[in-house]
């Protein structure tokens, strides 16, 4: 019989039941991601990383329901209050709220109003009261075998049972997902100004008097307005038709026009604006919130992809430029391997002495490239090196590159081992060089939420970025490949089965006996067992390995497969790249030439996919395929601009309102969401991603505040950037 979880996921992931499960058994086996998407493609029916992904956090939500609901049934029965009824609306419950919902009655409370009554012995009142079983018996009556010292009047009694009945309607299930349901659909969100509160900048001006229905409230909103309520500024209020949601309970549980029915109904409205009410707006607002975070999330995740995958700039030495006024601007350059050559200090106040200096670098180096971090006095570094080119170095080109995280990499122990003799500053300023000949390879050494990603990237839950992000990281990394023999312990920490334990014993190892020969060399490391051996290996490329196999992302397993493959087609002295054409050839009739081939070579079609394209193009790099870095050898000022300019930029960021281009300025530009595209845009991803290059015209420009508005919408025809 098929797992309920497993069928659950199939139905709500538009997936085959066998996908479910097959994937479902390798996570449970230990198995990675990248490796599951890239060297299972058979098992799971060619699921990619994200159906994957969705896969394994949806399973571990079910696996936790599954876990609080045998937990919460077993408290119940312990407590003596698990009914045939609630059994059964426990087994239904769907989701964790459901579950807790139903739990809340039992759970155990601090000393409340209802509990107090309780504990003077009030509950079978309240019982009879709400089941109407006082006949005609008048208050008096109905509450006089209640009487005692603690409760000396009818009014006191009635008072407790009151409370209890409150707080037991207000805790009933349907009635709690009733009212959410109502409230979510139906509500807003008023915001106001605290006036004792300061807000000089005016940040959240636009929030003063604000007001939106919940349901449409996009996830920058809900951000910014918890932002400011935190900060002291601002003052939230969910906004419902409460009135109507308590006449529909009181007409449900007290219809009726007796003294009973009226202490019901005011019981219902006591306990809906003291207990209800207050519990579901908390509710809808945390929901709102986790949405938002989700929300920022995917956003940081997509950005931080693309910045990983940004295309490296290899084979050329750079200069790199840590701009700054007090302190001076530092110097590093860096060899096309990114290893450290030289470095000096430069003051901008002294340009004649600065020029000389950067001239004497680029010449006694051969410097090709300058990299200038876009921090402060970044725009005054800028037209110093842009005077530089003109008056001495024509062929030299220079571009801005994000310093974001610079000084998070200088001070950690992992830039402290890689130069030890080096200062803080000098260690950034070769990072601000390095992430423009391999942006992969140099900013996995930092934390990702310090790369300046997304928006309000300090208002979702810490731990949640952390992971999310981690796992971009990884993708990346694994997506990409790595050199065994090159890469730092930071960037094979990332590679599929390591940690960085074993990443560490790798580089010691490559340290101590020089490069890796093969990847069979890799079960001689300490620490890497066959499992991690196995989930790594095709990830971990050795360009210049005897076996032309280990230089690709052929996996030592398939390795027999792709012997027989071009033993079927070459001869054992061919080179690779001379048997890989009659394989193309002989495959060009398509589908039923290749399954036939692999039916041959017994072995699955999108592995013999895989292994044909690694054969034909050993050792690609995927980031080669998207287009350069922008460089410049000009400078551009913001006094230059006007509005109607059409410029070239670099897409830096991309949030929910727009995005923010760099076209050469300190200051980025912004694309606001309306002004990406022709037609409407609900997401700006949808249209543009960090690093892509694009054509972009000057809207406005707001000189006081160092603002540029631009546009992508298409341009008049004949009109050339």
């Amino acid at each position: 019989m098929s797992n309920p979880i497993h069928l659950q996921l199939a139905q709500e992931l538009g997936l085959e039941l066998r996908q479910i499960e097959r994937s479902a058994l390798l996570l449970a086996e230990g198995n990675t991601i990248p490796f599951i998407t890239r060297y299972r493609k058979e098992v799971t029916g060619g699921l990619d990383e994200e159906q994957l992904r969705r896969l394994a956090e949806r399973l571990d939500y079910l696996h936790n329901l599954e876990l609080r609901r045998t937990e919460v049934r077993a408290l119940l029965e312990a407590a003596g209050h698990l009914s045939p009824e609630l059994d059964q609306s426990l087994a239904a419950a769907t989701t964790l709220q459901a579950i807790e919902d139903l739990y809340l009655p039992f759970r155990p409370k601090r000393r409340t109003r209802a509990q107090v009554a309780r504990d003077r012995g009030l509950a079978p009142l309240a019982e009879r009261l709400l089941s109407r079983q006082v006949g005609a018996q008048s208050p008096d009556e109905a509450a006089a075998p209640f009487l005692n010292e603690q409760l000396p009047t009818t009014e006191a009694a009635l008072g407790g049972a009151r409370d209890i009945i409150a707080e037991q309607i207000s805790e009933t299930a349907q009635v709690r997902q009733a009212v959410r349901e109502a409230t979510r659909r139906s509500a807003s969100v008023y915001t106001s100004r605290k006036p004792e509160t300061p807000d000089d900048q005016g940040t959240y001006q636009h929030y003063y008097e604000f007001r939106e229905p919940l349901a449409a409230l996009p996830p920058h909103r809900i951000l910014a307005i918890n932002r400011g309520e935190r900060e002291g500024v601002l003052r939230v209020d969910v906004e419902a038709n409460h009135e109507a949601f308590m006449a529909t309970l009181q007409r449900r549980y007290a219809p009726g026009s007796g003294w009973v029915d009226e202490l019901i109904r005011d019981a219902i409205a006591d306990g809906y604006r003291r207990l209800l009410a207050p519990a579901i707006e908390r509710e809808l607002r945390a929901e709102l919130s986790a949405r938002a975070e989700q929300h920022a999330l995917t956003i940081f995740a997509a950005n931080l992809r693309r910045l990983l995958l940004q295309p490296p700039l290899r084979g050329r030495v750079v200069l790199g430029i840590d701009p700054g006024y007090r302190t001076g601007c530092k110097l590093a350059v860096v060899d096309p391997t990114g290893k450290y050559l030289a470095g000096d200090l430069i003051y901008l106040h002294q340009p004649d002495r600065a020029r000389e200096t950067m001239l004497r670098l680029c010449q006694r180096w051969g410097v090709q490239v300058i990299a200038i971090g876009n921090g402060t006095a970044s725009r005054e570094a800028e037209a110093l090196v842009a005077a530089l080119i003109k008056d001495s170095l024509p062929q030299l080109h220079y571009t801005m590159v994000s310093e974001a995280g610079a000084s998070v990499y200088s001070a950690s122990p992992m830039a402290r081992d890689e130069f030890p003799t080096l200062d803080a500053t000098e260690r950034g300023t070769i990072s601000i060089a390095r992430r423009l000949q391999d942006p992969l390879a140099e900013l996995v050494k930092i934390e990702p939420k310090a790369l300046g990603i997304g928006m309000y990237q300090h208002d979702v839950d810490q731990k949640a970025l952390a992971a999310r992000l981690e796992s971009v990281v990884e993708s990346a990394v694994n997506y990409v490949g790595v050199d065994l023999n090159t890469a730092s312990a930071a960037l094979l920490t990332y590679v599929a089965g390591l940690n960085s334990r074993v990443a560490k014993a790798l580089v010691t190892r490559r340290d101590a006996e020089g490069p890796f020969r093969s990847r069979a060399d890799l079960k001689q490391v300490k620490g890497l067992g066959p499992k991690a051996f196995e989930q790594a290996a095709g990830f971990l490329r050795i360009p210049d390995a005897v076996d032309p196999l280990d230089r690709t992302a052929i996996h030592p397993e398939s390795y027999g497969v792709a012997r027989r493959l071009l033993a079927r087609f070459g001869a054992p002295s061919e080179p690779v790249s001379m048997i890989t054409p009659r394989i193309k050839t002989a495959l060009g009739s398509g589908t039923p030439a290749l399954s036939a081939l692999a039916a041959e070579l017994a072995v699955g079609e999108p592995t013999l996919t895989d292994i044909i394209e690694q054969l034909d193009r050993p050792g690609r790099d995927p980031r080669d395929e998207l287009p350069p870095p922008l460089l410049r050898a000009d400078l551009l000022k913001i006094e230059d601009l006007e509005a109607g300019m059409w410029l070239k930029g670099t897409v830096r960021n991309v949030v929910d309102f727009g995005a923010f281009v760099d076209i050469g300025l300190k200051q980025d530009g912004l694309v606001h969401v309306s002004e990406l595209a022709d037609r409407r845009v609900r997401n700006p991803l949808e249209v543009v991603q960090v690093g892509d290059q694009v054509d972009v015209q000057v809207l406005s420009i707001d000189l006081p505040r160092g603002r540029i508005a631009l546009s992508m919408k298409k341009r008049p025809s004949g009109i050339q950037p």
